[in-house]
């Protein structure tokens, strides 16, 4: 019996509403829905992406990994999963959209009007990616507000 055969006996029992198979004539999937990424699910892998951002706070003074990482992290499994690929480009999107606001924010902060600004915007830095990394860990795609859409 095919793997076919058995989808097709599936969905017939399923339209007719009967119960015309037992649980022991169809054999257990063997095939996982969805692709594991480095023994991982691709839920948790998108998690990630996602809470990688946050290096740029807890990396002890490594400079710019919160941006490095995710970027690499996209890259090398973008090809394997449509998911990861909205994922990395929701995150990237976000990183890029950050360094530009920024930059805008940095000169107003010798006016004193520009630091509330910055702490608003470092808090979202920090909001962001835990809420999206949640969300992918539940199967959802999550687009940061304010996030400028460079990658589609």
């Amino acid at each position: 019996m095919s793997a076919d055969d058995i989808f097709d006996k599936k969905y017939l029992n399923e339209v007719n509403g009967g119960d015309n198979l037992s649980s022991e004539s169809i054999p257990p999937n063997p095939l996982p829905s969805e692709p594991d990424i480095f023994s991982m699910k691709t839920d948790t892998y998108c998690m990630l992406i996602h809470l990688s951002q946050l290096l740029n706070f807890a990396s002890g003074g490594v400079p710019f990994l919160g941006i490095v990482v995710p970027i690499v992290l996209w890259a090398i499994a973008k090809d394997r999963s449509p998911q990861v690929d909205q994922h990395g480009k929701i995150a990237l999107n976000w990183i890029i959209s950050s360094l530009i606001y920024l930059m805008v924010i940095v000169p107003f902060c010798l006016v004193i009007i520009g630091i509330p600004f910055l702490l608003v915007l470092l808090v979202l830095d920090v909001v962001f990616p835990i809420i999206g990394a949640v969300k992918a860990n539940e199967g959802v795609i999550w687009k940061y507000p304010l996030s400028i859409a460079f990658f589609k």
